[in-house]
């Protein structure tokens, strides 16, 4: 082990049982309140042959957990599964009226949510009198009261006592499921793992943290991606570009383009590439994705130039109105936070005559706490801390600017940037530290997660040998620096900011740097992208 590898495993705690974790040490799935109650309804699901019908969500956590219900009731016996999925624009988040229609319609005796339902108590109690049983599997965090089906295995449950589980996404909760099945003998044994692949994705692209059972599950996950046998995600990441199986191709080209049918049509799309059979069919698919993720892309980047030309105001927090897709309003919510360090709400009008938008923010100040403060000006919102919707009625967006900065300053709230400064895992300041060894070391740690970041080093006072911008317009930054050992390394910085662009040759510099190997004509070195360059 090299002697930075060492220090940086020593830093962040992690045990030799936490890099190599071991699938048959898993917490067991008999840890989650109410799994013997859902594997027992569904194992009379089985014998009565009853149509179930799977509730999910549009986003990558929800479609990949429906898919994993999906495929474990079928090897589990059940012949007849339906899946749903809401519509973002018609049905918003959770449950919604259509699944009791539906379940009504088709004679269904069992719903079984993923990634949703634990805030639906009314539906469930709907679907009851309906005469049709509910088991909920979800993620979210719970009311006081729970809702009152069959079964409610959900790692937020205050009489959950595995700390590890509490952080499982949805996909990992339908997991779970899959896994109590196994023992109970409804599924073969081994056979859940080929599961492993989708849940690798949506607990990557749902920013979960990497405690002990996601590390394990996610370790194993990137196994079963590298040989997947779904024809649709073989598509999509060949499509995708997708060379090597990492947190960052996972969450920067898998999950977008999955997440883009849900932001752009309908997750139907997204869930049916998960379950093609075919070559021809994942492929036409796949493309049907990367539209959307280009129509995405295209929507995300004119409102930015947009806001960019119109200027920025002077509040605390944003609030910016436009003409943009409804799909696209959290996404640019995020790059007004991150570019400009503000929480920011971006509405867009609706055909009914209101706004509709997103939020985002981030250290102590709570979107969903600040929306409280705005009851009388909204029609309605809610969330997380740093992440909420909202409707503001026409004529009402001015009133609703205010009090939320009104409500801003009223917290008294001080360097609130520090959540957003990059923190580096160690300080080197020898260059020769950096060595193809210890690249083959770092992907130990893939995938990455929250609780796993991909590690910072501090590079300080290092001298810079040269600078060069490269691009149309001069917009990326490549710098040769030398450390006190007398090596250098290269550094590059894509659309750097342009004060970063200001450093020159000859001068020592503060950085922040991501490390990464590189291959060019058959050789390997190491290379580091600018994350942050201190003093600009």
């Amino acid at each position: 082990m090299s002697k930075l590898f060492e220090q940086l495993v020593a830093k962040r705690g992690f045990s030799k049982e936490y890099l190599y974790p071991k699938y048959e040490e898993l917490a067991s799935p008999w840890l989650l309140p109410d799994m013997k109650e859902a594997v027992e309804r569904i194992k009379q699901a089985v014998r009565g042959k009853e149509k179930v019908i799977i509730y999910g969500d549009y986003d990558a956590d929800g479609v990949t957990a429906s898919a994993v219900m999906k495929e474990a009731l079928r090897l589990a016996g059940v012949a007849d599964v339906e899946t749903m999925l809401p519509d973002r624009f018609k049905d918003g988040y959770g449950m919604s009226e259509k699944v009791v229609e539906r379940a009504k319609e088709v004679g269904a005796g069992l719903v079984i949510t993923v990634d949703c339902g634990s805030g639906n108590a009314e539906i469930v109690e709907e679907l009851k009198k309906a005469g049709v049983e509910t088991i909920v599997t979800d993620h979210h965090e719970c009311p006081e009261e729970l809702p009152k089906a069959v079964a409610v295995v959900n790692p937020k449950r205050k009489d959950v006592e595995c700390a590890e589980l509490r952080d499982l996404a949805g996909v990992g909760v339908a997991f779970m499921v899959a896994r109590a099945m196994v023992e109970e003998g409804l599924i073969p044994a081994g056979q859940e793992k080929w599961l492993l692949d989708l849940v690798l994705i949506g607990t990557i692209c749902d920013s979960m943290r990497m405690s002990e059972a996601n590390r394990t599950l996610c370790y194993y996950g990137v196994k079963v991606l590298g040989k997947t046998r779904r024809a649709g995600l073989k598509e999509l990441m060949q499509t995708a570009g997708v060379n090597k199986i990492t947190a960052d191709s996972i969450g920067f080209q898998i999950g977008p383009r999955l997440n883009a049918a849900g932001r752009m049509s309908t997750a139907e799309v997204a869930l049916k590439l998960l379950s093609a059979r075919t070559k021809v069919e994942g492929a036409k698919l796949a493309s049907e994705l990367e539209r959307f993720n280009l129509e995405r892309r295209n929507q995300q980047l004119a409102a930015m130039k947009e806001f960019k030309e119109r200027g920025v105001p002077n509040d605390k927090v944003l609030v910016v109105t436009g003409d943009w897709h409804e799909g696209v309003l959290g996404i640019i919510a995020g790059r007004l936070t991150e570019d400009y360090e503000k929480p920011a709400f971006v509405l867009s009008r609706t055909e009914e005559g209101f706004w509709k938008g997103s939020g985002r923010s981030f250290g102590d100040f709570s979107l969903a706490e600040a929306l409280k403060a705005c009851e009388g000006t909204i029609i309605g919102g809610g969330g997380h801390a740093g992440a909420a919707g909202v409707k503001v009625a026409d004529g009402q967006v001015e009133e609703f600017r205010k009090k939320m900065n009104e409500y801003y300053e009223s917290l008294n709230l001080h360097d609130q940037e520090k959540y957003l400064r990059q923190v580096a895992d160690l300080s080197v300041r020898k260059m020769g530290e950096f060595t193809l060894e210890l690249m083959e070391e770092l992907r130990l740690l893939e995938p990455f997660g929250v609780g796993n970041e991909v590690p910072v080093f501090e590079l300080p006072e290092v001298f810079v040998l040269d600078k060069k911008l490269m691009g149309a317009e001069g917009q990326h930054l490549r710098l040769l620096v030398r450390g006190e050992d007398g090596k250098t390394m290269k550094l590059v910085a894509f659309n750097a900011p342009e004060k970063w662009r200001r450093v020159e040759s000859g001068q020592e510099a503060n950085l922040l740097v991501n490390v990464e190997e590189n291959e060019w004509n058959g050789l390997r070195s190491v290379e580091g992208r600018i994350l942050a360059i201190r003093g600009c």
